[in-house]
């Protein structure tokens, strides 16, 4: 009986302390989840089997790793949240996979994205054809984010956390000396003091970071 007990007593912290933990590692859809993301949860899992399993060892021993991985695991989104190229770094960017209906398979072989990948999760959006493609992005969640030819223009965010995204200047056939001038022209002399800019409607349309005041 105290058997039973001791295995009823862990089960319940520890599902009480995963749910916990998972909480304030904040929220997240589970296709949503990054590399880090994943392999956090796959060690929590080890650790809770590992408690239930081994009920000789004292429960704190097994509780220690989850709370050194909870500890990892904020300060990396701490981390993430104050830089844009830490987030890059740990999550990587989206791929363009498909652009102007045409199939990048250069990209495609560098994230090992098959064909059959693409196809799939075009059915998925109920979508026939490569050719009605503007662009196709493969998120670092292995997400397929796809715009159609006949959709709204594809907004690109020019300047995320102070961070410039050069690539994303690059597909509109701009650079770092034109967006800087048209900044200059709103009034905004420091990229670095911008949270979020993007090119719209042919205008910049910007927001500062919250230290500052706001702007368009």
């Amino acid at each position: 009986m105290e058997l039973y007990l001791q295995i009823l007593f862990r089960t319940v912290f520890l599902y009480l302390l995963v749910l916990v933990v998972f909480r304030l590692m904040g929220k997240r859809e589970v296709g949503e989840l990054s590399i880090m993301d994943l392999v956090v949860f796959v060690l929590i899992a080890e650790c809770v089997a590992f408690a239930l399993d081994d009920l000789d060892k004292p429960l704190f021993e097994n509780v220690f790793p989850i709370l050194i991985l909870l500890a990892i695991q904020y300060l990396n989104s701490l981390i993430a949240l104050k830089s844009k190229k830490i987030r890059d770094l740990i999550d990587g960017d989206p791929s363009i996979i498909v652009e102007d209906g045409v199939i990048n398979q250069e990209e495609m072989r560098k994230q090992r994205y098959n064909l059959d990948d693409l196809f799939q999760q075009m059915r998925e959006e109920r979508i026939p054809s490569v050719q009605q493609i503007k662009y196709a992005f493969l998120e670092p969640s292995g997400r397929l984010s796809i715009f159609l030819k006949d959709d709204d223009p594809l907004i690109f965010p020019l300047i995320v956390d102070g961070y410039i995204i050069d690539r994303h200047l690059k597909f509109l056939e701009k650079d770092r000396e034109w967006l800087l001038e048209n900044l200059k022209k709103k009034g905004y002399e420091k990229p670095e003091d911008i949270f979020y800019c993007c090119y719209e409607n042919y205008d910049l349309h910007v927001q500062l970071k919250s230290t500052n005041k706001n702007g368009t």
